[in-house]
């Protein structure tokens, strides 16, 4: 069986449509998972939203991004943690399509799976112990640790899966231990360069092959496009999440 992995797609379009434009083409991906943050940073919501639900072969979880969006859809509280954001956020909200909404409130954290005989994990990042389930306002997901084996074991320690996919942090993390391997094949829309990452999986009774890919596509309109919509904070998210590939 053969499955493809992405996450943080952040508002991406034009890097989500050249990812799914690859898988598409290869014909023996049988399974999609989408690991959150789907939403912020970037400005196309809607696109992104339609082209992930317009489509049945895709399995999503919430982030962190795509919750303190909704959290101030619904009128609740919205996370500390997220304070330096909430301008933002409400500037996604206000563009966003009403009826993606309930979609959004459907899609749960995590997703568990035996495939071929392996146990997977899906989630966007570790949930606190006894936070799976509270709103994003009580801040669940761990804070986001340097990238390494005996971190990452440490952080996913009650977790005892074959095989952890995650997001959340934007660098790759590409790790083996002993008996789990760790995997986040980097933010799918924010990137320092023209490229958007996402990792094909295969598995076997045998084993678990992972395979790194990192496709090309021309990213000129969307960076124009923070300036043209006049997103919030887009001076900020140029640099840090792009890179200021611009200038």
């Amino acid at each position: 069986m053969r499955i493809a992995i992405f996450t943080d797609i952040h508002g991406n379009a034009s890097a989500l449509n050249a990812v799914l434009s690859d898988i598409d083409s290869r014909k023996d991906i049988e399974r999609i998972y989408c690991l959150g943050d789907m939403i912020g940073i970037g400005p196309d919501s809607n696109e992104v939203l339609q082209m992930l639900f317009s489509r049945n072969d895709i399995s999503m979880i919430t982030g962190n991004h795509d919750e303190a969006v909704l959290s101030l859809a619904n009128g609740q509280k919205y996370p500390k943690s997220h304070s330096h954001t909430k301008e933002h956020h409400q500037w996604i909200l206000d563009r966003l399509d009403e009826s993606f909404i309930p979609k959004l409130e459907k899609i749960h954290r995590t997703i568990k799976e035996n495939l071929e005989g392996h146990s997977i994990l899906f989630t966007h990042y570790q949930i606190k112990n006894n936070y799976i389930k509270e709103h994003i306002s009580k801040d669940p997901f761990s804070s986001i640790v340097t990238p390494s084996i005996e971190n990452l074991e440490k952080l996913f320690e009650s977790n005892k899966e074959e095989l952890i996919c995650f997001g959340h942090h934007h660098p790759l993390h590409y790790f083996i231990g002993e008996k789990t391997i760790y995997l986040n094949p980097g933010s799918l829309g924010c990137n320092n360069q023209p490229t958007a990452p996402y990792a094909i999986i295969t598995l076997s009774k045998e084993a678990i092959e992972i395979k790194l890919e990192e496709i090309a596509y021309d990213n000129t309109s969307f960076l124009e496009s923070y300036h043209k919509l006049q997103v919030p904070q887009r001076e900020f998210i140029l640099k840090v999440f792009h890179g200021n590939q611009l200038y």
